[in-house]
């Protein structure tokens, strides 16, 4: 039998902690990171895409010699759809990595090497802003449609 594959003695998932295990468990934990790194950069994307293009065509509608928007309204639909879609994807993302670090930590704890999980990473409360920011940016597009 290999030195790192796992052990079949009662529990079929059970690991020997080795050098080998526990990087590839901070392997997969940094990955983890990066595909939550990932989301709040597709997310920021979207939020400031939709609020940008609400603000632009706001301000073109403003400027002499520009004909009126033949639907006005459109370009802010489409800023509170983007916004909206931005805060989804930080919520769902938020979800996903919350759920996999608890998988990671709980049924893996022995392989990290690390006495106890850390409360929350620094990429968590990133989200957790971010969403707050994703919905006052909402409320302002949709207060200000009405």
């Amino acid at each position: 039998m290999e030195a790192n594959a796992p052990q079949v003695a009662g529990d079929r998932f059970a690991v020997k902690a080795t050098a080998d295990t526990h990087f590839a468990w901070m392997r997969t934990r940094l990955a983890l990171e990066r595909t939550m790194m990932a989301w709040v950069r597709t997310a920021t994307a979207l939020i400031g895409f939709g609020f940008t293009i609400v603000q632009f065509f706001e301000r073109l509608n403003n400027i002499e010699g520009v004909d009126s928007a033949t639907r006005p309204f459109a370009a802010r639909y489409v800023g509170l759809v983007l916004i909206a879609a931005g805060i989804v994807a930080l919520v769902v993302s938020a979800v996903q990595y919350r759920a996999a670090l608890r998988y990671l930590w709980h049924d893996y704890a022995a392989v990290a090497g690390i006495g106890k999980a850390p409360g929350n990473t620094p990429v968590y409360a990133i989200t957790i802003g971010l969403t707050l920011i994703g919905v006052f940016a909402f409320l302002a597009v949709l207060v200000r449609a009405v």
